[in-house]
């Protein structure tokens, strides 16, 4: 689809009928007016319910489309518009310190606080079981729902106006990522605080608690004389949260 497939200005595009998922039943979900609204964009409503479609509620109706391949294509898009963002707004900064600043944008926990700002779990077509354990407030889920959702942006509208719309759901996060020093990356901080200090790298040990779809990590550090624990709902949450603990423990000891 080209930008001349776009839905004609005014026009939401979402007044047809819900979409079929199979002979006897029908999508029965809030039409995304006000998630098009925060959006800022008019997007073809097969590529809305697409982007929206997540594998479990696909599984459960058939073998549908899931919105997978919209993720893939809007991961790229995003990643694009966010390196020249700060290639061009920090022209000084080294390519590792825009590696983090990227990371810090585009990874999975800033974008699902955009999914929330956007209130886009009451919108996701989930399976009966995902939704039953909490799968429109996973990480996860909402963060690929956005990146689904700036594919569909860039596949209406092309590049220009897909850059404005990842600009509208991350430049907070850009601005954050510019002055939030070693919490760019904990471990890569933590790594960085140990070689200044003559000590060996961190070693990481991680445990894994809970049901598959509800999993919780523990993650315990050691660098050097410094122990510290972190925890998370994916493995590298709770890495990252336990070597905060040890840098900011290892810092003390230091100064």
């Amino acid at each position: 689809m080209t930008s001349g497939d776009a839905t004609p200005p005014g026009d939401t595009g979402l007044t047809a009928a819900p979409a079929t998922v199979s002979s006897s039943s029908t999508v029965k979900r809030a039409q995304p007016t006000e998630l098009l609204d925060k959006l800022g964009v008019h997007l073809d409503p097969e590529l809305v319910v697409l982007a929206l479609t997540h594998r479990s509620f696909a599984h459960e109706h058939g073998g549908l489309p899931t919105n997978e391949r919209l993720e893939f294509l809007g991961d790229s898009v995003l990643g694009i518009v966010v390196t020249e963002a700060l290639y061009r707004q920090h022209p000084d900064l080294p390519e590792a310190d825009l590696s983090k600043m990227r990371a810090a944008t585009v990874s999975q926990r800033p974008l699902a606080a955009v999914a929330r700002r956007l209130d886009l779990g009451r919108y996701l077509l989930l399976g009966k079981g995902e939704r039953r354990t909490g799968g429109a407030n996973k990480d996860s889920i909402l963060s690929d729902t956005v990146e689904a959702l700036i594919g569909a942006t860039y596949l209406t509208h092309g590049l220009e106006t897909t850059r404005m719309v990842v600009h509208r759901l991350v430049d907070d996060a850009l601005a954050a990522a510019a002055t939030a020093g070693a919490g760019l990356d904990w471990k890569t901080s933590l790594q960085e605080a140990a070689a200044a200090a003559g000590l060996p790298q961190p070693e990481y040990v991680v445990e894994a608690t809970g049901p598959d779809h509800a999993r919780h990590f523990t993650a315990t550090v050691i660098v050097g004389d410094v122990t510290a624990t972190g925890q998370g709902t994916a493995k590298k949450h709770a890495q990252q949260a336990a070597a905060q603990a040890a840098h900011q423990a290892l810092t003390s000891l230091t100064d």
